[in-house]
């Protein structure tokens, strides 16, 4: 029953017969009954039902570990964001998904949707996966939130639930060769149209658009690309691919692809003595399974295009730091990837957009979030927010950092390079 309704009907109805001695009774009463609603109102708040999110990556398989190291960027925004008393005077609840290939990304939404009633979505480690989950997404009228997968053409495909925060292929295909440009190059003492390189990739859509962007730039600025290579994700035997490469006789060996098949071309690059001047990977190789599965010299003086990473300067990515220190209070570890950082930023805008939206509702909220404009350096990984179009973020780009014994070390660019960070010598030993 209402209270304060049921009284103040009351009072209405019979104000007629009320006395002087009567009202100055019931007043105190009254002022008791509004104060204790007042007091009730968090509480009923509280006790709306959460805004569930449903997380769509991969929680099983050779990709579990990134899956939930992505999962754990998204928990760290929303502890934070629970904590302030929620998000539309509800809770956040994350609900996961696991999808390690299209078809359970499709059933995964599918699940998600009938099942747990989530409100919206938020992904991915794969792109293909992303393609497939966002699709599925889109007929149940369901914001698909992307926080990760690269490949260029998910924002290209007209789907009016999809919006990507974090940088596309081409972003990182540009960071690869402006690292050849800018800091192999002159490592080499070579001008770029003298500079040769082998592009190898994994052949889904996610390495096959990097690896053309990557052709395309290098052949604009003179360089020579001396040969392309594609190969699964789930390549157990890589020795013909580095023959061809070893023979092609290449400066720079640039590699897109995921964990698995990375370090294995590392592994059989280095039984194969093959130590072109530089190694450049892209998108793969900057976490501790590479050092596990390598050991410390053999990846010596390697690059990587990876997501901001918590050693960025504070000047380039405020927050960063903060965000290091959340997640060893919670998980009482470093992060094993660099996506989780983008993650945690991913869903920081996610929240922006929402509130600026005030509504769930997908039109809603990517209309509020094709309006927003924050400057580079507004987040922790130093991206800004400014959607184009096709709802793509212009304002997110990746890093390169080296591996230097043993730990990641951000060298480009500059202005992202920690206090102290050097560029050490890039050949193998």
């Amino acid at each position: 029953m209402n209270v304060r309704k049921s009284m103040t009907s009351s009072m209405t109805n019979s104000v007629g017969k009320f006395t002087p001695a009567l009202i100055k009774v019931l007043t105190p009463i009254v002022q008791t009954t509004l104060l204790v609603g007042a007091m009730l109102v968090p509480q009923f708040a509280q006790a709306a039902e959460p805004i569930k999110i449903g997380a769509i990556n991969p929680f099983s398989g050779p990709l579990a570990l990134y899956g939930v190291e992505v999962t754990r960027g998204y928990e760290l925004a929303v502890d934070q964001v629970n904590a302030a008393g929620g998000l539309l005077g509800r809770k956040i609840e994350i609900v996961r998904g696991d999808a390690s290939n299209p078809q359970q990304g499709i059933a995964t939404v599918e699940q998600l949707q009938a099942n747990d009633k989530v409100d919206l979505f938020i992904g991915t480690y794969t792109s293909a996966v992303s393609n497939a989950a966002s699709d599925a997404a889109s007929r149940y009228n369901k914001l698909y939130w992307e926080t990760g997968a690269l490949a260029q053409n998910l924002t290209e495909r007209g789907l009016l639930n999809y919006v990507r925060i974090s940088p596309n292929g081409g972003d990182f295909a540009l960071m690869s060769v402006n690292t050849i440009r800018d800091l192999i190059a002159p490592a080499l003492k070579k001008n770029m149209k003298d500079v040769k390189v082998w592009i190898e990739h994994e052949d889904s859509v996610y390495g096959t658009s990097i690896a053309a962007t990557q052709k395309k730039l290098l052949e604009t600025l003179g360089a020579k690309v001396v040969g392309v290579g594609a190969h699964s994700m789930r390549s157990i035997d890589l020795n013909d691919t580095i023959l061809r490469a070893k023979q092609a006789n290449p400066d720079v060996l640039v590699q897109t692809g995921y964990v698995p098949d990375g370090n294995l071309l590392l592994r059989t690059a280095r039984d194969q003595g093959f130590k072109p001047g530089a190694i450049l990977l892209v998108g793969v190789g900057d976490t501790p399974e590479t050092v596990q599965s390598l050991g410390v010299p053999s990846i010596q003086g390697v690059l990587v295009v990876t997501y901001p990473r918590t050693d960025i300067s504070e000047r380039f990515g405020p927050g960063a730091q903060g965000f290091l220190t959340a997640y060893r209070a919670r998980y009482k570890s470093d992060p094993i990837a660099s996506q989780s950082m983008t993650a945690y930023v991913g869903m920081q805008m996610l929240f922006d957009a929402i509130r600026a939206a005030g509504s769930l509702d997908v039109t809603k909220v990517r209309a509020a979030a094709l309006v927003m404009d924050k400057p580079s350096g507004s987040y922790a990984t130093g991206y800004g927010f400014k959607l184009d179009k096709n709802s793509q973020n212009q304002r997110a780009f990746p890093v390169t950092a080296q591996w230097q014994a043993g730990k990641m070390v951000t060298v480009f660019p500059p202005s992202a390079m920690p206090s102290g960070a050097t560029l050490l010598p890039l050949a193998r030993p």
